[in-house]
């Protein structure tokens, strides 16, 4: 079994929103060989039956190598099961893995099940999520469904399909921009272009395998959510370029913004700040990246990156890559006002933008602050 952690991404999406299409066409990609497809169900998904080989104890192989796993029981088991084939050498090599969920499915437990568990942290690393979306029912998906909404917020990369059908042309402006408002920092990709195969898709993570290094600015896309950097934008309101049409309720829940600090951060403070939002407010925290300057080691910075309240054990970076020195986080919340975040942040910090008395009780009992500003 090779050393480096294989790379996990989670292809999430509507039912219909052409997940299996997709599926279908990253599978004869050459650049995808030993590869494993994980499948909720195979009944679900119309896998091209010519490119099957051979099954064997829920695993399919394809004639040009990879495989395909049901996720019979937990997900933890199935991906603990290939360790174990790798281990034992059954399985001669797996450079990546996919994992197809369910049309209505939150992606976080999925998520979960990578980041929180420990055996598993040795042997995959998550790359990123990939998430679907229809051209042409796409934006009334994102009304009916608040699932929907959270898997677009949450993805690295948004495909989105069925672009070449007729009407689709006509939706495609409002469903870009209302998705942009969902999540500046993922890359929209339009699964009609002849570029959208694996390149575009996957590596989307902190580890960038072709030059070998971490590359957190590509990772991190701090930039995207920098209008947010100064004050709170309301998604109520059609400020901006963003909004065309009214914000639908699902929307106006969900909210990404990125906190900065130029000075290193006494590592107490940042830890103190992380676990009461986590423990307070953890299912609010659809997503959280970051990279953290740490008082203890200013030169070697700190990745964090957490879903709701598992955060994948964070990770020391050799030194700053970029040559921009402070803390940056990307928050993707749900029913969380920004202000109350940044008012958190600052407090941990000792910035002054809080009164004092609050800033004491705060320290002297974290928990006093959750209902601050929250009705």
């Amino acid at each position: 079994m090779t050393d480096a952690p294989i790379p996990v991404s989670v292809l999430t999406g509507f039912l219909g929103s052409g997940k299996t299409t997709l599926l279908n066409r990253l599978l004869k990609d050459p650049a995808l060989v030993d590869t494993a497809v994980i499948i909720n169900e195979f009944g679900d998904v119309g896998i091209d039956h010519l490119l099957v080989e051979k099954a064997d104890e829920g695993i399919i192989e394809l004639s040009d190598g990879c495989l395909c796993c049901t996720v019979r029981g937990e997900l933890v088991d199935t991906l603990s099961d290939l360790v174990d084939r790798l281990q034992t050498g059954r399985l001669q090599r797996l450079r990546r893995v996919i994992i197809e969920t369910t049309g209505l499915a939150d992606p976080a437990p999925v998520l979960h099940a990578i980041m929180g568990h420990p055996v598993l942290l040795q042997a995959f690393r998550l790359d990123g999520v990939i998430a679907t979306v229809d051209a042409i029912n796409g934006i009334a998906t994102l009304d009916a469904h608040e699932e929907a909404v959270k898997q677009a917020a949450v993805a690295d990369r948004i495909v989105i399909t069925k672009t070449d059908l007729p009407g689709a042309r006509g939706e495609l402006p409002a469903l870009r921009a209302r998705l942009s408002a969902l999540n500046p920092g993922a890359d929209q990709i339009d699964t009609g272009d002849p570029h959208t195969g694996y390149g575009a898709l996957f590596e989307c993570g902190v580890y960038n395998p072709e030059s070998k290094t971490i590359n957190v600015q590509r990772w991190l896309k701090a930039e995207a959510y920098r209008e947010h950097d100064h004050g709170p934008v309301d998604h109520h309101h059609h400020n901006g370029h963003h909004h065309h049409h009214d914000v639908n309720r699902h929307d106006a829940a969900i909210r990404s913004f990125s906190l900065k600090h130029e000075a290193p951060i006494p590592l107490s403070s940042f830890d103190l700040f992380l676990d009461l939002l986590r423990s307070v407010h953890g299912d609010k925290l659809l997503r959280v990246k970051g990279i953290v300057q740490l008082e203890d080691d200013p030169e070697r910075p700190l990745v964090i990156h957490g879903v709701q309240q598992i955060f994948h054990p964070p990770v020391r970076l050799a030194g700053w890559a970029d040559g921009v020195r402070e803390t940056r986080l990307v928050m993707i919340v749900k029913d969380l006002p920004e202000s109350y975040v940044r008012q958190l942040f600052d407090a941990f910090l000792n910035r002054p933008q809080i009164d004092t008395p609050d800033r004491a009780a705060l320290f002297n009992n974290p928990l006093a602050i959750s209902g601050v500003k929250l009705g």
